[in-house]
């Protein structure tokens, strides 16, 4: 392993560093130099000379390529992140969305997508033709991993969590490598078909917990913010079923005596609405905010924020209204 050395950023060569970012990306050094149009002698030089700077092996064979270092790992995204928003400064994308052939992939759930989704093609249509849209589904409360990896270019839903712990990290001055966005607000209703015993009548608290219930969990786990909300007055409801989609909870909804919670300006794409008797919460609940995030280097990418300024005009003015 090479020795520690002092580093002086003034005198480092920062084509180290895009050596540095292409061997980390490739996880091999012959790949690093194709895409960087050297040689692999030229590709170990640099790297030898940024081992010597940072005290650091970086890489060590693995197999057919190479494997990082914790350091490595721990370094890259700041690097990488720095050297894109470098070159978007010096160079900017100049995206056209009429010439555009970009692949915008968004994630959000099957609700959000239902009410987005037909007037983002509308423009897509219209203003860049040549782009394409992929939909995939919203598995986490936490998508930061997934942009991370650059998985996805926005993920739409609702994050409190996330936002929670961005706004406590920026408090205390610490760097925030993500973005956020309100793109609506809703409210959750109790959900049951018209035929329920508790369509008609009270529905208290106590009826509500002595129900059974069925819950819309992206992730599967059977709890979620209303029983966070039950679990701080020391109560609770019993779960029988799991599901991860909006419209599979309407649906089976519909067809039984299980209670739901579903977003209430959704209750008008659901297969069968009048079927379903939709009340109030027997108890508070926070309202449902819906934001778009995204990494923060995609910020100045004249593409990323075509997309971001398309999702906003997307919102249906029928949500809009119902905002509570």
């Amino acid at each position: 392993m090479p020795q520690t050395s002092d580093l002086n950023f003034r005198t480092l060569d920062l084509n180290l560093l895009r050596v540095f970012d292409a061997v980390m990306e490739e996880r091999s050094l012959t790949r690093a130099a194709r895409s960087l149009s050297l040689t692999q002698p030229a590709v170990s030089n640099a790297l030898s000379r940024l081992r010597l700077a940072l005290g650091d092996e970086l890489v060590r064979r693995s197999g057919q390529g190479v494997a990082p270092t914790p350091r490595a790992l721990g370094l890259w995204p700041a690097v990488r992140d720095a050297l894109r928003q470098l070159q978007q400064s010096l160079a900017p994308d100049g995206f056209v969305p009429a010439d555009a052939d970009n692949e915008f992939v968004l994630a959000m759930a099957d609700a959000t997508a239902a009410e987005l989704v037909p007037k983002l093609v509308a423009l897509i249509e219209t203003e860049a033709p040549k782009a394409s849209l992929r939909v995939v589904p919203l598995a986490t409360r936490d998508p930061r991993k997934l942009l991370d990896e650059e998985a996805i270019d926005l993920a739409i839903g609702h994050f409190p969590a996330v936002l929670s712990d961005l706004g406590a990290r920026a408090q205390v001055g610490k760097a925030v490598s993500y973005l956020h966005q309100r793109v609506y607000a809703t409210e959750y209703v109790c959900v049951m078909r018209a035929g329920h015993p508790l369509a008609s009548g009270p529905l208290t608290l106590n009826r509500f917990c002595a129900a059974r219930h069925m819950l819309v969990s992206f992730g599967g786990r059977p709890f979620g913010f209303i029983d966070e909300a039950l679990q701080s007055r020391g109560r609770t409801r019993r779960i029988v079923l799991t599901v991860n989609q909006f419209f599979t909870a309407a649906r089976v909804a519909a067809q039984c005596d299980l209670l739901t919670v579903l977003p209430r300006h959704f209750l008008e794409l659901a297969d069968e609405p009048q079927r379903l008797v939709a009340r109030a919460l027997p108890l508070e609940v926070p309202a449902v905010h819906v934001d778009a995030l995204w990494h923060n280097r995609q910020d100045t990418s004249s593409a990323h924020r075509w997309l971001r300024d398309a999702v906003m005009r997307a919102v249906p003015a029928r949500i809009l209204a119902m905002a509570p």
